[in-house]
């Protein structure tokens, strides 16, 4: 079996439509280019035989061959420059925007076109490309047809994919296209794929040396509309721009990640369908757009929720939905791949949505209080039946079990998480009480929040183990307990927390600085490793928490690109790519740094 690039081999490239992953070798392994949860044309991620588009010199990987590549600067374009033994040349890869678009037009008409333009830097190198589409998640192999202007058409399904490489005479084979070109210094040949429907829009055609010099440019303006004065600014920054290549700019929903079924452990069955937006996300998520982009990138987001949730009943409240606000997500395995490494199944779709999570409305009214200000002295309209519509399902149902932060898959527990969002819930209720009209009940709302408070102190707390466990009654440390003090359920200096916080770190936290969500994870987990940051900030231990902060930023691969975990062993990062929470976890610990007391 083809051996697969490792998962941090890769970069991401993105035009806040969907998003590719173009490994080191040069190859595009992963594209989506409807939207970032629609079905793949390059899927070699998931398996060798799932499509590809590779662009690399002859003999790259021999003796004498070395790969180094970077970002332009506050951009999702990639440039990778090839060192052979017979000189260098640069690949630089972007998804086109739309022409003339800039700050907050960015992503919402892209016209789904990869790029991919060669420069020659020195001496003769002989490239060689090969495109081998595979629709559908590899299951369509499409017929490829010669084009009049010298490109290639690939149909099969409902997919039109064109090739087209300037002048360079390309010739489809049966199911591929294969092609080697020689490049000198100074000269450059610009490649594009262009994506259209069989029963749709055609493929738009762009002149790709022009379309990267605007896609360039788009990216620029739209970080310059984005100020962050904290530290560590080029790491948030950098950040930053991630998260916006992970929102669908259509809707304003925030992927979770790029891809689905990439594996938390190799050859392990854990592998989920992550291209969704959380809700269980959206606080946190909301917080770094606002510390690190600007309020109309949250207040997009925050539209997108209060219209996706809808009227309020009795069902609980989906923790994920799709990025135009779909509800039914179910999931199904495609049994026709591989999976990453071997590592099967690869699931479509996300069964998450059919749990119940008592910790969504929590984040869902965190980032109503994070908004007050904005959202004005009197809650009109769907957004006062919203808030309502929580509280009072979360005022009738706190006691029950649920699926926790985690997302078990085997039974419901008591999950402290859980209750500590229910508590957070009602507290934010009877704070906005006032905005809420005459349904709103304050008074019946904080006997509620007192009474869940009570019980997470009573049954959360285990005595030998002087910590916060994962649930109540359990004898488990879980790393979400250090959540308490970032959603401000109880202070990090209170003794109580203290002690959890150093039981988290003696228990779960390993000495590459990354920090396991329970006793037997097999991986750290970057988001429970940037909260400890949080956490040690908060109790005064800065210096500890800077030191912390820099050993954590160190996993990122080479671009600065943070999966879901880290192999303790190895290293090797593992789980979906690029993982928002990862980064978003890094926005706000910086920002924490910045201000200790920020909300």
């Amino acid at each position: 079996m083809e051996q697969q690039p490792a998962i941090s081999d890769y970069g991401f490239l993105s035009d806040s439509r969907s998003g590719a992953l173009v490994g080191r070798d040069g190859s595009i392994d992963w594209w989506c280019p409807d939207r970032f949860d629609g079905p793949s044309v390059f899927g070699r991620l998931l398996d060798p035989r799932a499509g590809h588009f590779r662009l690399a010199p002859v003999g790259a990987g021999r003796p004498g061959y070395r790969v180094e590549r970077a970002y332009r600067p506050d951009s999702l374009v990639l440039r990778t420059v090839h060192h052979t033994p017979h000189g260098s040349v640069a690949v630089t890869d972007a998804l086109a925007a739309e022409m003339g678009a800039r700050a907050h037009e960015l992503g919402k008409n892209s016209p789904a076109v990869l790029i991919r333009v060669v420069e020659g830097l020195s001496g003769r190198v002989r490239m060689e490309l090969d495109f081998a589409p595979r629709p559908e998640y590899g299951l369509l192999t499409p017929y490829l047809h010669d084009q009049p202007d010298g490109g290639v058409l690939a149909g099969a399904g409902p997919v039109v994919l064109v090739l087209h490489a300037g002048d360079l005479p390309l010739r489809a084979s049966r199911d591929r296209v294969t092609h080697e070109f020689e490049v000198s210094a100074g000269q450059v040949v610009g490649l594009d794929v262009a994506f259209g429907e069989t029963y749709g829009t055609p493929p738009a055609r762009l002149d790709p040396v022009a379309a990267l010099a605007e896609t360039t440019q788009a990216w620029e303006a739209y970080r310059d509309a984005h100020g962050y004065d904290g530290r560590y600014r080029d790491l948030v920054r950098h950040s930053a721009t991630v998260l916006t290549g992970l929102t669908y700019a259509r809707s304003g929903a925030v992927a979770a990640a790029l891809t689905t079924s990439l594996p938390e452990r190799l050859g392990g069955d854990r592998n989920y369908d992550y291209r969704y937006s959380w809700l269980r996300d959206f606080s946190m998520t909301l917080r770094a757009l606002w510390v690190a982009a600007c309020p109309t990138e949250a207040a997009r987001l925050f539209a997108w929720v209060s219209r996706s949730i809808g009227r309020i009943g009795d069902d609980p409240v989906p923790v994920l939905f799709g990025l135009r606000g779909e509800r039914d997500l179910s999931e199904h395995e495609c049994t026709h791949l591989r999976g990453h490494a071997g590592s099967a199944p690869v699931r479509i779709g996300n069964d998450a949505w059919r749990q119940r999570q008592l910790d969504v409305p929590g984040e869902v009214m965190s980032a109503v209080w994070r908004l007050r200000d904005y959202l004005g002295t009197t809650f009109d309209g769907e957004l006062r039946e919203m808030v309502l519509g929580l509280t009072e399902q979360v005022a009738s149902t706190w006691h029950l079990p649920d699926r926790g932060m985690w997302e078990t898959r085997d039974r419901e527990r008591h999950y402290l998480s859980s209750k500590v969002l229910c508590w957070l819930t009602m507290d934010r209720a009877v704070r906005l009480a006032d905005r809420l009209g005459e349904r709103a009940d304050p008074h019946r709302w904080a006997a509620i929040r007192d009474e869940i408070r009570g019980e997470v102190l009573r049954q959360g707390w285990n005595d030998r183990l002087g910590a916060f466990t994962g649930a109540f009654g359990s004898a488990e440390m879980d790393a979400s307990a250090l959540f308490m003090p970032v959603a401000h359920f109880l202070p990090a200096t209170d003794p109580r927390m203290r002690s959890t916080i150093a039981a988290v770190e003696r228990e779960l936290g390993t000495e590459n600085g990354l920090v396991r969500r329970w006793t037997d994870d097999p991986a750290g987990f970057l988001l429970c490793s940037f909260w400890l940051v949080e956490c040690l900030v908060m109790t005064g231990e800065r210096r500890r928490a800077e030191e912390l902060f820099e050993q954590v930023v160190g996993h990122a691969n080479d671009v600065g690109l943070f999966s879901e975990q880290i192999d303790l062993v190895t290293g090797a990062q593992l789980g979906n790519t690029p993982q928002a929470l990862s980064h978003i976890g890094l926005i706000n610990a910086a920002w924490r740094l910045t201000e200790p007391d920020s909300y």
